[in-house]
């Protein structure tokens, strides 16, 4: 039998058409007064170059809140529950699972997933050191799934960077 990689749910993401009013919110009602905030535009991201959007990450009780808001035009997955009239909305849009282990856990992982029930959508990744990929879940979970690897260099690297709360 196949023993599939560990996968651990990380985070939750929203997207939002106003990335500071998003954040304020989570200020204001959940005590999470810090995002690390940054473009994905890295030197070396492979993934469809129509993927542009700023992120701010939280680390709220173990974690990762993640707010999206994509940039005009681009991002087609995450901007596509997003009203087109330029009003304010904020909305769930996935969550993510960690992939332990080294590269080829994280191959041997997405390999165990059956497309036909877990189609993917998206998959990129950053040099060496991260891989993604996003499977349409919405018939059975009613959001996207990312699935996410870090080496562990990176990811403790990012973990320094975000700020961490204890749960509201």
């Amino acid at each position: 039998m196949f023993s599939r990689p560990k996968a651990t749910h990380s985070q939750n993401a929203y997207v939002t058409s106003d990335l500071d009013r998003a954040m304020a919110i989570w200020r204001d009602d959940f005590g999470v007064s810090r995002f690390h905030v940054f473009e994905n535009d890295a030197p070396g991201l492979i993934s469809s170059p129509e993927y542009r959007m700023t992120i701010a990450l939280a680390n709220v009780g173990g974690v990762e809140i993640e707010l999206i808001e994509p940039s005009p035009g681009q991002a087609p997955l995450h901007a596509e529950i997003l009203p087109t009239d330029g009003s304010f909305a904020m909305r769930f849009h996935h969550a993510a699972l960690r992939i332990d282990g080294d590269r080829s856990d994280f191959e041997a992982y997405m390999a165990s997933l059956n497309p036909a029930t877990h189609p993917v959508l998206w998959r990129g990744e950053l040099g060496d050191v991260m891989r993604f990929a996003y499977t349409d879940e919405r018939a059975t979970l009613g959001h996207y799934l990312e699935h996410v690897w870090f080496d562990p260099a990176m990811y403790e690297q990012m973990a320094a960077a975000i700020p961490v709360y204890p749960a509201p």
